[in-house]
C-alpha cells in the first residue's frame, strides 16, 4: 500500500485518515487498541502524528486490512514479533515501491 503524505514533522488526523482511506474514528479507535500509536497532542487535545506514528498506523493497516488479522490478533502479532515484522514490512513496502516506479518508466518507455 502507498500512502501519499508530504515529509513533515506531524500529520493532522484528517490527513492521516485521508491518506488511508479511512475515517479519522477508525485511527483514533487504533490509537486506544495499539499501545504502539502515541499521536502527541496540543492544548487543544488535536492528534499530531509523527511519521513514526505513521510506519505503525501502516503496518497495522496491512496486518488489519490487508491480511486480515484480527485486532487481538494484530496485537499478538506486533508484541511477539514487533522487530521483526516491522523491519520486514518496511523493506517489503520499500520494494513495492521501486516496482511501481520501475513499472511507471517502463510504459513512458
Amino acid at each position: 500500500m502507498h500512502i501519499d503524505l508530504p515529509e513533515k514533522r506531524y500529520y493532522s488526523i484528517g490527513e492521516v485518515a485521508k491518506a488511508f482511506g479511512v475515517n479519522a474514528s477508525l485511527i483514533r479507535f487504533w490509537e486506544k487498541e495499539f499501545d504502539v500509536l502515541k499521536p502527541k497532542k496540543n492544548a487543544k487535545g488535536n492528534r499530531k502524528f509523527t511519521p513514526e506514528d505513521i510506519k505503525h498506523l501502516k503496518f497495522i493497516y496491512h496486518l488489519v486490512k490487508e491480511r486480515g488479522f484480527t485486532l487481538d490478533g494484530a496485537k499478538t502479532h506486533l508484541k511477539e514479533e514487533k522487530k521483526t515484522a516491522l523491519n520486514t514490512f518496511e523493506i517489503i513496502s520499500k520494494l513495492e515501491d521501486i516496482k511501481a516506479q520501475l513499472l511507471k518508466i517502463k510504459a513512458q518507455l
